[in-house]
């Protein structure tokens, strides 16, 4: 296990959806390591592969959003069982010092498998539904910050461009 350095908005694997993952390989159980060890590094609620700058569809949840569940999908699909939204703040660790009120639904149904191919399913509400939104987001090439309304995004990005590591460089994924 290894802690990577955690792509920054403005990397373009960031931007790029990411592929399916047909082998659920040594490869695969190195990322989901390599993804809890640098989540729990950073302190987050949650990672996905393309943070570290891998284009595949992998995401970790910090362990105290699921209770004795697993903390992983490989390949989610998400479906709502409601129209219920709710609204609340948001970072990302691809964004950092951040936050901005961000509408999301309230619940998720999120089907996928585990790093060993089981298939698996997680149920969640409130922080957990916006973290597993979130972190789909990221495997579809999007950010918090899309979510915005136009003018919000705009004065967001001329304060991005002024951060001290907005232009920081992007380092090479052991995978």
């Amino acid at each position: 296990m290894t802690v990577i350095p955690i792509r920054l908005v403005g990397d373009p694997v960031l931007r790029q959806p990411a592929a399916e993952v047909a082998d659920f390989d040594a490869e695969l159980r190195t990322l989901v390591s390599d993804l809890r060890e640098t989540l729990a590094d950073r302190g987050g609620a949650g990672l996905a592969a393309p943070q570290l700058g891998v284009g595949r569809r992998v995401f970790v949840i910090a362990p105290q959003l699921v209770d004795g569940g697993v903390d992983h999908l490989v390949n989610p699909v998400l479906d709502f069982p409601d129209d219920e939204e709710q609204g609340g703040p948001e970072g990302c660790l691809s964004i950092p010092g951040i936050y901005l009120d961000t509408k999301r639904r309230l619940n998720v149904v999120a089907k996928g498998f585990t790093q060993h191919g089981d298939p698996v399913q997680v149920v969640g509400d409130g922080l957990l539904s916006r973290c597993i939104q979130h972190e789909t987001d990221h495997l579809d090439g999007v950010l918090f910050i899309d979510r915005q309304d136009p003018s919000q995004q705009q004065r967001l990005l001329a304060t991005l461009r002024e951060a001290a590591w907005f232009d920081a460089t992007v380092k090479a994924s052991p995978h």
